[in-house]
């Protein structure tokens, strides 16, 4: 992914909701200006989630998802729908398709209750305006969130590119993901191992993200790898501002950083900028109360090919056994596979989470805290069964009351 490119995660996702042959396809194409979802009369014709990055103005930076028909058939079509109901969980802004000549079905009602419940901002999309005779155009009823189109005469596009725009979330993250630890100039020193399991001829993206923070904040930053940070910390001339490193490391990095040198890692910081940071570090103490037999779920929020000593897979299960000294049993999930019933699990360990949009990151928290099952990630639990998470929260005394 190019520095320049807007992330994923950084971007509003926008789900297309709706019964098969509604238009969902056509609206999103009509709304685009591109044919990015397959039309046809044939009734299924999306089958699994379709994600589309691009620029929609005047939104900006936007994903597009179109998703299988609410009223899709049989053991395939349920499994559609599942897939269908994991996509509100990331979801912004919800476009519920309805078509025009039938009007609203209980399958619409029940997305709508469903909108509700996750308090997702959504508009309704009346679909083959054309096909309504003159009659029926006289009795449509406006509603602050309901708008009337047809994608095959155009009509009503452009206002229902200002109605989605209209429905934006206005809360902003509260933290950046480090430029408010940032003086113009201070040198920020970057450690990112290059080992088996680091991507070929490219950085991954938290660490370009931070990069690009650094830069916006005019700070200056320096990337080595961890075999380089004793020497670089000597050469340097001036004393960096802080010390970010790959958890995978942070032993040998902690060591090495002189105590008068802030230190964290990509980790937390991407914890805070989530918001998730305080309730992961009031859930990493919960190692400590594991007994034999127990269940940690370690979640990914993206896909991967595994290798030979993955971290979630591999290191973190065995870096908890050694520290807790108990015999555990893990499960994992990845990408969007994440669990809403958590009975039969005793703790939850997921990555930083830089794939997955707010409002998902937000979403499994949630699901977490209200089973009360103590939640942390991967960085954070690192650093507690090594001893540092108390001098690696030091940058955010907020967050470091919160370790108890």
């Amino acid at each position: 992914m190019s520095l320049n490119s807007t992330p994923s995660s950084d971007r509003i996702h926008i789900g297309f909701f709706g019964k098969r042959n509604a238009g969902k396809s056509s609206v999103i194409n009509a709304v685009t200006g591109q044919s990015l979802s397959i039309v046809s009369d044939v009734k299924g014709t999306t089958t699994d989630p379709v994600y589309k990055a691009m620029e929609l103005l005047p939104l900006g930076p936007v994903m597009m998802i179109d998703t299988p028909g609410l009223d899709d058939e049989g053991a395939l079509g349920k499994l559609r729908m599942q897939k269908s109901d994991q996509v509100l969980n990331k979801t912004d802004i919800a476009v519920l398709v309805v078509d025009a000549t039938s009007g609203i079905t209980e399958e619409d009602n029940a997305i709508l209750r469903r909108f509700r419940q996750k308090g997702i901002p959504f508009l309704v999309v009346y679909n083959k305006l054309d096909l309504v005779d003159q009659i029926s155009r006289e009795e449509i009823v406006s509603a602050e969130n309901v708008i009337w189109i047809s994608t095959e005469t155009g009509e009503n596009i452009h206002e229902l590119k200002e109605l989605i725009a209209k429905q934006v979330p206005t809360g902003q993250s509260k933290y950046p993901i480090v430029a408010d630890l940032l003086q113009p100039s201070d040198f920020v020193v970057l450690v990112v191992p290059i080992d088996t399991a680091a991507p070929k001829g490219r950085l991954i993206l938290p660490q370009q993200q931070t990069i690009r923070d650094i830069l916006e904040a005019n700070g200056v930053a320096i990337v080595i790898k961890e075999t380089e940070l004793s020497e670089t910390l000597k050469r340097l001339g001036n004393t960096p501002r802080l010390v970010i490193t790959d958890s995978q490391v942070f032993a040998r990095v902690s060591a090495e950083t002189p105590a008068e040198i802030l230190l964290t890692s990509f980790s937390i910081l991407f914890a805070r900028h989530k918001g998730n940071l305080a309730l992961a570090v009031k859930g990493v103490t919960a190692i400590d109360r594991l007994q034999d037999g127990d269940t940690v779920l370690i979640s990914e929020g993206c896909t991967h090919h595994r290798q030979c000593d993955d971290i979630g897979t591999r290191k973190l299960p065995r870096w908890m056994e050694q520290y807790s000294g108990k015999k555990l049993a893990f499960k994992f999930t990845s990408g969007t596979e994440f669990p809403e019933d958590f009975t039969g699990y005793n703790m939850v360990v997921h990555c930083g989470g830089c794939m997955l949009n707010e409002r998902e990151m937000k979403y499994r928290l949630q699901c977490a805290e209200d089973q009360e099952l103590p939640m942390t990630n991967y960085g954070i639990l690192i650093a507690y069964m090594q001893g540092i998470l108390a001098r690696s929260l030091a940058p955010f005394p907020d967050f470091a009351a919160y370790l108890t």
